[in-house]
């Protein structure tokens, strides 16, 4: 009778485990995959991350926006040459040469306008190479490996059925909660780059502000976003860096139900960490 019920009590050990180990595997290869994906999609321009939507940004701007700019620009010409003639004592002290001036600043700001994307991906031609020449910090250590799981399974077979029960209703938590961490830095890596559309979608317009030294704050300040949502990709490789050196420090062999959850607390950090990146980019450029 005995003999039953162990045979029934190690039948069921080895149903959980599997069942435990398909849940744990699972939710380690989705966090994975997107972990790992992270420093190729943050280290592609615009054009080269989706070259149909860049397209398509791209003629909807220079089509319909940039006549816009054209429009702003043009006022601010007129109100650039208004206030230029009459700072000189209101004409009491008028001279030539300040036409010469104002016919250099709007041929300077119309070539700004006529070359918006070449100067906006020249910016992040230079995050780019920023990206990739860091992205070798993570050289794919991020992955809980298999050596990792295979320790996780013995120390399963170890325990008793009791225990494997309640692990068994921690892991169905723990794998939802890893999938939705999953999904939520899908949404962050590619949010950012739907982010960079807009704003490359909208150029043109804060490129027309440069030809006035009171309107061109707007100019600047968009230059500043530009090279600030261009650089935290740095720092979202960086975040990814840190989870990789925390998630190759969890030992399975010890306490397995600290080290899953310690797993799935490293991820909650990595997420975020990835939604600060954005606002501390911005302030280190001053960007607002």
């Amino acid at each position: 009778m005995d003999s039953i019920f162990q045979q029934i009590t190690e039948w069921l050990k080895e149903v959980i485990i599997s069942a435990i180990m398909g849940n744990l595997s699972g939710m380690f290869e989705s966090v994975n995959t997107q972990v790992g994906e992270i420093a190729t999609s943050v280290g592609m321009t615009p054009a080269n991350f989706s070259p149909e939507v860049f397209s398509m940004v791209r003629n909807v701007s220079e089509s319909v926006i940039i006549p816009i700019a054209g429009l702003i620009l043009t006022f601010i010409a007129c109100y650039e040459l208004i206030q230029m003639i009459i700072d000189h004592n209101n004409l009491a002290n008028f001279e030539t040469w300040i036409f010469f001036k104002w016919v250099f600043k709007t041929f300077m700001a119309v070539m700004l306008i006529t070359n918006t994307f070449n100067i906006t991906m020249a910016v992040f031609d230079v995050a780019q190479h920023v990206v990739n020449s860091s992205a070798g910090i993570i050289a794919g250590d991020t992955a809980i490996d298999a050596t990792a799981l295979e320790q996780l399974e013995e120390t399963l077979n170890g325990m008793e059925l009791g225990p494997l029960i309640g692990l068994l209703m921690q892991s169905f938590v723990i794998q939802f909660t890893m999938s939705a961490l999953a999904i939520v830095i899908f949404v962050i890596v590619y949010g950012r780059m739907i982010e960079i559309y807009l704003m490359v979608s909208l150029a043109p317009i804060p490129f027309s502000t440069f030809g006035n030294r009171e309107q061109s704050q707007i100019g600047q300040n968009y230059l500043r976003s530009l090279f600030a949502i261009g650089f935290q990709g740095f720092l979202i490789i960086i975040c990814v860096g840190v989870y990789a050196v925390l998630v190759q420090s969890v030992a399975f062999s010890d306490d397995i139900i600290a080290s899953i959850w310690g797993v799935m607390g490293y991820t909650v950090l990595l997420c975020f960490t990835l939604f600060k990146t954005g606002g501390l980019a911005k302030s280190v450029f001053s960007a607002h």
